[in-house]
């Protein structure tokens, strides 16, 4: 269904919906944190704050390091060159947008998997029973929306081929999965702290790792004068996290739980209010015992025009964004179901700007874009 519908209504709100965690903390927190950057003038370069911040995340992930860095596209380039990728990794049809462009920038070509068509994850038995002309120089999974896919049969699965493993688990901070946060679930493992992000470091980013000599790769490479034991690197990225980054984070942190209990209720709220709603349903986490909520995820049955949906809201002041592959992996014949996924899913306004009675505003909206849509089709027809 092409038609471009509309709801002839006034807009359900008056100033943007948008997507986003948007995680802040109370100003007065924030002002304090800030008066000491002030006072001690130090900015950068591994300060007081950013050497707290990682030592909170390693507890919190439980991991020995947590290398902090400027923001997550430089986490992936840096995770990257700290484990010697390659010329091509196997990596999913669909994942964040940062990841594809930090490996390319460090000369690694994606070989595309394909997903889940239930859960969006990538699919590890069907990747298993592949058949691998080249040998990749790693594998490279993603932990996508607040949940997770099977890390523990990925790293079989490397450890098997005998290539290192990497996650991109920008969406999965503080889940839980088969027991234990993300984190060492890889040889390296980046988080990213976006505001779109649960723990928001103004764009921030972790590279976790249990690895000692990976570590110390990854600081060396973070700063040309490093941080911590010295060790030979080609290149440098001048990745340093400021310490305004570091104020942040460490305060969001701190509301991590109460962050991830309100993003649960919403997302109970979206299940509530589309349950009824024919075409559409609610992706719910299966790959984790308990999910950050920190995306809101929805399919459409198939048929349906996603994109004329994405405008529908859009005209309602709600910010949708469509779900889609990576710029590389659209022209791949061995994707199907990445590219079903990429043209029917849809993620949903969820975070602090959020609350149930716009939840249900949205819902309706849905409800009645979807059935008008269906109307003019059926008319069509």
């Amino acid at each position: 269904m092409n038609a471009y519908f509309r709801i002839s209504t006034a807009p359900a709100f008056a100033t943007p919906l948008r997507l986003g965690q948007h995680n802040l903390p109370s100003w007065e927190r924030f002002e304090t944190a800030m008066r000491g950057i002030f006072e001690r003038r130090y900015y950068t370069n591994q300060g007081p704050l950013t050497r707290a911040f990682e030592e909170r995340l390693q507890a919190f992930l439980n991991v020995r390091h947590a290398v902090c860095v400027t923001n997550a596209t430089i986490g992936l380039m840096m995770a990257s060159e700290a484990l010697g990728v390659g010329s091509h990794a196997v990596v999913p049809a669909i994942g964040t947008r940062a990841l594809e462009h930090a490996l390319r920038w460090c000369g690694v070509a994606p070989v595309h998997a394909d997903v889940d068509p239930a859960s969006g994850q990538l699919d590890v038995a069907r990747l298993a029973s592949a058949c691998w002309l080249d040998e990749p120089g790693a594998i490279v999974g993603a932990n996508l929306w607040g949940d997770a896919c099977d890390a523990a049969a990925l790293a079989a699965l490397a450890h098997a081929r005998g290539v290192p493993l990497m996650l991109d688990s920008s969406h999965a901070m503080g889940c839980m999965a088969a027991g234990k946060r993300p984190g060492a679930f890889a040889a390296l493992e980046v988080f990213s702290f976006d505001a779109e992000d649960i723990v928001n470091a103004g764009g921030g980013a972790c590279v976790a790792t249990d690895d000692d000599e990976l570590a110390a790769r990854l600081r060396n490479i973070r700063s040309s004068y490093g941080a911590g034991r010295p060790v030979s690197v080609v290149k440098t990225s001048n990745g340093r996290m400021s310490e305004a980054q570091a104020a942040l984070g460490l305060l969001t942190l701190e509301d991590f739980e109460a962050n991830r209990a309100r993003n649960h209720a919403l997302f109970e709220a979206y299940e509530s209010g589309l349950r009824m709603v024919r075409g559409v349903r609610v992706v719910a986490p299966a790959g984790v015992q308990i999910s950050n909520h920190q995306t809101v995820v929805c399919a459409l049955d198939a048929g349906a025009a996603r994109d004329a949906l994405v405008a529908a809201l859009a005209q309602h002041n709600i910010e949708a964004r469509a779900i889609g592959m990576t710029a590389s992996a659209g022209a791949s014949a061995s994707c199907k179901r990445s590219a079903d996924i990429a043209s029917s899913w849809l993620t949903l306004p969820v975070g602090a700007h959020v609350d149930a009675a716009a939840i249900a505003r949205v819902c309706e909206v849905i409800d009645a874009a979807l059935a008008q849509g269906a109307h003019r089709e059926g008319a069509a027809a």
